[in-house]
């Protein structure tokens, strides 16, 4: 079997079809079916939803695709990943940490403990007044 006959995508294509109608394709006519199905390879994803939104007398379609990526990346692609994983690590931490400091000021404040006598965050009265009616 030619190289070009090896190849995933022209595979996919050829087994489709008679075994006659494989056999008379040249290697030369492969290579650029291989190159105009290329763009449609999109594979397996684990997320893949596509639909049609009609609007007045126009209709757009969307795809949303997601899943774990299998591609080599360059080196500037893994510095910007590792940055923004950074980032994204720390506002996730930021937040919940902030979530869990509001939540111990308010069950602190709700048990009436003054760690600093005559001062206050605000936070506590603040609170009290969403819940009064």
């Amino acid at each position: 079997m030619s190289h070009i006959k090896a190849d995933p995508a022209v595979r996919s294509l050829l087994d489709r079809m008679p075994d006659d109608v494989q056999d008379s394709f040249t290697e030369d006519q492969l290579a650029h079916l291989k190159v105009a199905i290329g763009a449609r390879q999109w594979g397996k994803h684990t997320v893949d939803c596509r639909g049609v939104i009609k609007f007045f007398k126009y209709r757009y379609y969307f795809v949303v695709l997601a899943g774990r990526n299998r591609r080599e990346l360059s080196e500037k692609e893994k510095k910007i990943a590792a940055v923004s994983q950074a980032i994204t690590v720390s506002l996730f931490s930021f937040i919940v940490i902030s979530i869990f400091l509001l939540v111990v000021y308010l069950v602190k404040s709700a048990l009436g403990i003054d760690i600093f006598s005559n001062y206050s965050f605000g936070v506590w009265s603040w609170f009290k007044e969403l819940f009064e009616s």
